[in-house]
C-alpha cells in the first residue's frame, strides 16, 4: 500500500485516504474481486485509478455513460498518465486507432462502452493485453433489480468472464439496495468479506422538500440569490424541461437545457457549456448527468418527483462532489405522482417488475411527507451498514415551530379507512371525510358511516396529504398496485385504542451555511481557474475544486509547501498551476492565515460565545465588536472565526442597516482615491483597484469603502 500512498499524495494532493478507500485499493491489489459501495463524491474513481497506476497492465474501465469517460480521462491526462475512451462518439476510424493504441500498450487506462464486448476486434485486441484490472462502474446497472438496469450492460458479465487473461474484476455504485448489491456480487463472484459497504450518508448536502409553493416562483427567488452558483434542475418530462429552459431564459438566466428529444451535437455542447462553466444552469431530464464529473455543483432541485428513491438519490448526488455544503431541493406537487403512475403504466415492464415500481414509487411519495430527518429517510431505505444521527440540515430537523399533536385526526383517518373495508384509496377516502355528495361515495354508502364529514374543517387536498402524512409514518399502507387501496398497519391500532400520539409539523424553513473564507478572493480565484482550463482545453474543476479554492482563500499559503498541505494539490498539480495561484493569492498575503501541517478539511469552529445574545451569527460578531468595543482580532479569536468573516459580518450588518463610524476604517483621502480607482476600472474586482493605489491600502480598506457605498 505504500506505493498507493504516494500517488494519492503526489497526483491527487491529499495525505490520507477517505474511508473505505484503502481497504477496496487494498483487495484489489491482492487480487480479489470486490464490490465497492459508496455514495457519490465518496471517491470511488480513485478506487480503480489508484490500483491501476500500481499494477501492471492496462485498466479496463467499463460505463454506460459517455460523458463520463470523457470527463474521466480528461481528468487523468491532466496529470500526465496515459487514457482514452473508446465509445460511439467516435468515429470507426478514431475506435480502430485507440484499439490498436490499447493493445501496443500506450494507454495505462481505457474507458469503454458495454458494447465495445460486442465487437470481435476488440474483444482480441483485450485477450492479446495484459491487462491490469476490469471495473463495472455504475454497477447497479447491471443488476435486473437495479433501477437504471441495462439488459446490454448485464450480458457482457458472461463474456469477461470467458477472457482467458481475465484479471481482477471490481463493481463500483453509489446507490444498491440488499437487492442490487446480491444480483451483483453473485454476478462477478465476490466473496462476501471483499464487499465493502461505506455506508450512503452525504454530510454536506441539505435535502428540502418544498409543499404549497408555486415553482416557478420559488425556482426565481432561490436563483436569485445564488447568481453566481451552478446547478441542474431535474424535470420529468422533455416538454417540461423545454418550457422551464424557455421561461428561465426570457427571465435573464444563462442555462442550458438537456434531453433526448435534442440531437447529440446539440446534447454535447450543452453538456461542454454546463461543464466548463459557460452556462451555470442546466434544465434536464433524468437523460443527464448520470455521467457528470463535475464536482462544484451547488445544487441539484427536482422540478417534479422522481420515480424512485435510488433515481432521486443519485441525481441529487450530482450537487457537491467537492464536499462542499450544497442544497437538494425537491418542489412536490400531488400531480406528480400521476405522471409517474402513467410512466410506470406505459412501460414495456413484466407485470411483477411493474408491482416492483409501484413500491418504489410509493417510497418516494412516503419521502415527500415524511416529518423525520430525510438523510435518515434515505439511509433507512438502503439499509446503511451503520448508525446515523439526525443531519441537522434538513427542511424537518431544522424546523423550529412548534409541533401540532394531530392525533384526533389521525384516528377519523384510520377509522375511516377501517369502515370503508379497507378497499379504496386516498381520493375516496378524503371525500368521506370532508363530507362530500360525490355521486361514488353515495352510491357505496359511505355518506352513512359514522366518520362521513368528521373532517369537514379540511378541504379534500389538506385531508390527502394527512393521509400521505400517515402512510409515511408507516400508520396506513397503500398497498402494490397501480390503484392503492389503504389498510392499517399493526402501528394504527396502538393511535386508535389512545395508546400512542401523532405530532405533526407544519412549515419547514432552510439552514443557511456560514461563510468561513473571503468571498472576493475566492471569487477572484475562480475566474484564474476558468481562463486556466479554457486555455487548456480542461473542465474548470479539473485544475482544482471549489474545496480546493476555498481553502485557498480561508489560508492564503505564500510557499510551495504551505500549498502543498491544501487538499486536493499535489506536486503534479502544484507543478502544473501552483505558481500561478500563488501569484494571484500575493496580494492577499496580509490576510493569511497559518496553513495547517496536513491535509485540512476545514478550520474548527468554536461554538458562538453565548453573551446572552440571539440572532443571525453576524449580528453577535457586530455586536461584540460595535457594543463590547472589542478589536477584529479579539472577535475571531474568542468565536473562533477569521477576521475576514469577522469583517464581512459587520459589513453584512451595515446592509442590513446598522450605522458605524466610518471614520475608524478609512480616511477622507483614501475614501476618495478608492472610488476615483473603482471608477477607471469597467469590473469592481479588488485586486485591479488595489494595484491602482499606494502600497498602503489594504483590503480592509478597500472593501469598507466600497461597502459604505453600496459597491459590493
Amino acid at each position: 500500500m505504500e506505493n498507493a500512498k504516494q500517488i494519492l499524495s503526489e497526483y491527487y494532493g491529499y495525505s490520507s485516504f477517505r474511508p473505505g478507500q484503502e481497504n477496496i485499493i487494498n483487495r484489489v491489489l491482492n487480487d480479489a474481486n470486490t464490490l465497492a459501495v459508496m455514495p457519490t463524491g465518496g471517491g470511488k474513481s480513485l478506487c480503480y485509478q489508484i490500483p491501476g497506476l500500481v499494477k501492471s497492465g492496462i485498466a479496463i474501465i467499463i460505463s454506460p455513460l459517455i460523458s463520463l469517460m470523457k470527463d474521466q480521462v480528461d481528468g487523468l491526462t491532466a496529470l500526465g498518465i496515459d487514457a482514452t475512451y473508446i465509445n460511439s462518439s467516435l468515429s470507426h476510424d478514431e475506435q480502430r486507432s485507440r484499439v490498436q493504441a490499447m493493445q501496443n500498450g500506450d494507454y495505462q487506462f481505457v474507458y469503454v462502452a458495454p458494447e465495445r464486448f460486442d465487437a470481435p476486434n476488440f474483444m482480441n485486441a483485450v485477450q492479446k493485453t495484459p491487462l491490469a484490472l476490469i471495473a463495472f462502474d455504475e454497477a447497479h446497472c447491471i443488476s435486473q433489480w437495479g433501477h437504471d438496469f441495462r439488459p446490454s450492460y448485464r450480458s457482457i458479465v458472461s463474456t469477461i468472464h470467458s477472457l482467458r487473461n481475465l484479471p481482477v474484476i471490481m463493481a463500483l455504485t453509489a446507490t444498491a439496495t440488499q437487492e442490487v448489491v446480491r444480483d451483483i456480487q453473485h454476478l462477478i463472484h465476490v466473496e462476501e468479506d471483499h464487499i465493502v459497504n461505506t455506508g450512503f450518508a452525504r454530510e454536506n448536502l441539505a435535502f428540502q422538500i418544498v409543499k404549497g409553493r408555486d415553482k416557478r416562483e420559488f425556482l426565481k427567488e432561490y436563483l436569485d440569490k445564488r447568481p453566481h452558483e451552478s446547478g441542474i434542475i431535474y424535470t420529468a418530462t422533455r416538454k417540461n424541461a423545454d418550457q422551464l429552459q424557455h421561461f428561465l431564459s426570457k427571465k435573464g438566466y444563462q442555462v442550458g437545457k438537456y434531453h433526448a428529444g435534442m440531437s447529440e451535437l446539440n446534447r454535447k455542447q450543452a453538456q461542454t457549456d454546463f461543464v466548463q462553466d459557460e452556462t451555470p444552469l442546466i434544465v434536464a431530464t433524468n437523460a443527464f448527468g448520470m455521467g457528470i464529473d463535475k464536482s462544484n455543483v451547488r445544487f441539484v432541485m427536482h422540478y417534479s418527483l422522481p420515480m424512485n428513491i435510488e433515481s432521486y438519490y443519485q441525481e441529487a448526488g450530482r450537487a457537491g462532489r467537492d464536499g462542499e455544503p450544497s442544497d437538494c431541493i425537491l418542489l412536490f406537487s400531488g400531480q406528480d405522482i400521476h405522471l409517474q403512475k402513467y410512466l410506470i403504466e406505459q412501460s414495456h415492464l413484466e407485470d411483477n417488475k411493474k408491482v416492483n415500481e409501484y413500491e418504489k414509487l410509493q417510497s418516494m411519495v412516503n419521502y415527500c411527507h415524511t416529518h423525520r430527518c430525510l438523510q435518515q429517510y434515505i439511509l433507512d431505505y438502503f439499509n446503511n451498514p451503520f448508525p446515523h444521527e439526525a443531519c441537522g440540515k434538513c427542511t424537518n430537523c431544522t424546523y423550529t415551530g412548534e409541533q401540532e399533536n394531530m392525533t384526533q385526526e389521525a384516528q377519523k383517518i384510520l377509522s375511516c379507512v377501517k369502515r370503508m373495508g379497507e378497499k379504496f384509496g386516498a381520493g375516496l377516502t378524503a371525500k368521506v371525510l370532508r363530507g362530500s355528495k360525490d355521486q361514488k361515495v353515495r352510491s357505496f354508502k359511505f355518506d352513512r358511516l359514522s366518520t362521513y364529514g368528521v373532517l369537514s374543517q379540511y378541504n379534500e387536498k389538506e385531508i390527502v396529504n394527512l393521509i400521505h402524512f400517515l402512510t409515511a409514518e408507516n400508520l396506513l399502507t397503500p398497498g402494490n398496485g397501480r390503484y392503492p387501496t389503504l389498510s392499517l398497519t399493526q402501528q394504527a391500532v396502538d393511535v386508535l385504542k389512545g395508546n400512542d400520539e401523532v405530532w405533526m409539523i407544519a412549515s419547514k424553513p432552510t439552514a443557511t451555511v456560514e461563510v468561513d473564507y473571503d468571498e472576493a478572493l475566492f471569487e477572484e480565484l475562480r475566474q484564474l481557474r476558468k481562463s486556466i482550463a479554457d486555455h487548456d482545453g480542461l473542465p474548470p474543476y479539473v485544475v482544482f475544486s471549489d474545496a480546493t479554492l476555498k481553502d485557498l482563500a480561508r489560508y492564503i499559503p505564500q510557499t510551495k509547501e504551505q500549498m502543498l498541505n491544501i487538499k486536493g494539490i499535489g506536486e503534479i498539480k502544484f507543478d502544473h498551476y501552483g505558481e500561478l495561484f500563488l501569484e494571484a493569492l500575493t496580494p492577499w498575503q496580509q490576510h493569511a492565515q497559518p496553513v495547517p501541517p496536513s491535509e485540512p478539511a476545514a478550520p474548527v469552529k468554536k461554538q458562538p460565545v453565548d453573551r446572552n445574545d440571539k440572532g443571525p451569527s453576524h449580528l453577535i460578531s457586530f455586536r461584540m465588536w460595535q457594543t463590547d468595543q472589542l478589536p477584529i482580532e479579539a472577535v475571531a479569536t474568542e468565536r473562533g472565526i477569521t477576521e475576514i468573516t469577522v469583517e464581512n459580518h459587520i459589513f453584512r450588518a451595515v446592509k442590513d442597516g446598522a450605522t458605524i463610524d466610518w471614520s475608524e476604517w478609512f480616511t477622507d483621502a483614501q475614501e476618495a482615491e478608492v472610488l476615483q480607482a473603482q471608477n477607471q476600472l469597467e469590473e469592481t474586482k479588488l485586486k485591479p483597484i488595489k494595484e491602482a493605489l499606494p502600497n498602503t491600502y489594504t483590503y480592509r480598506v478597500l472593501r469598507a469603502v466600497l461597502t459604505k457605498h453600496g459597491i459590493i
